[in-house]
């Protein structure tokens, strides 16, 4: 598994929006603005999103894109699934894969099941919401660092 640049920014993108969720729609630019993401390539993203049922939207004035469940009902895993492809680190490991001779006496691959199986377990638990109780968390502590510190 790699996670692309594609990867990363649709979890920026979907992290934005879950520490907005309550506040209601959120423009692209303000997205762009905030994560810093190129505004083109953002809109591409968020199509997938949407397309994807993650993300709900409003076109004119007034509108923009908002989470169509709450953050923490969507997982890490399935993000990245969705723009990256499988988690699996190599190609025998992934499910429909081309048979392999070799398959079933491969320690390789039986290391890489492994692999995959922990990446999954712990992608697949970690939400949106746990994302932004991870980030409000260091915030918090980087303040609290710079009060006694600097």
């Amino acid at each position: 598994m790699k996670i692309t640049r594609k990867g990363e920014y649709a979890m920026r993108a979907l992290v934005d929006l879950a520490q907005n969720y309550r506040k209601g729609l959120r423009q692209i630019q303000d997205i762009v603005r905030e994560e810093e993401i190129p505004g083109k390539f953002l809109e591409q993203i968020l199509i997938i999103l949407k397309n994807a049922g993650l993300l709900q939207s409003k076109r004119g004035i007034g509108g923009g894109y908002s989470l169509n469940r709450p953050p923490d009902k969507i997982s890490i895993g399935e993000v990245i699934r969705l723009i990256d492809g499988p988690l699996a680190p190599l190609g025998c490991v992934s499910s429909g894969h081309a048979s392999c001779s070799k398959e079933i006496t491969c320690g390789i691959r039986s290391v890489m099941v492994d692999v995959e199986n922990a990446t999954a377990e712990i992608l697949d638990r970690v939400t949106l919401a746990d994302i932004c109780n991870r980030t409000k968390g260091m915030a918090e502590r980087r303040a609290e660092y710079q009060m006694y510190y600097i």
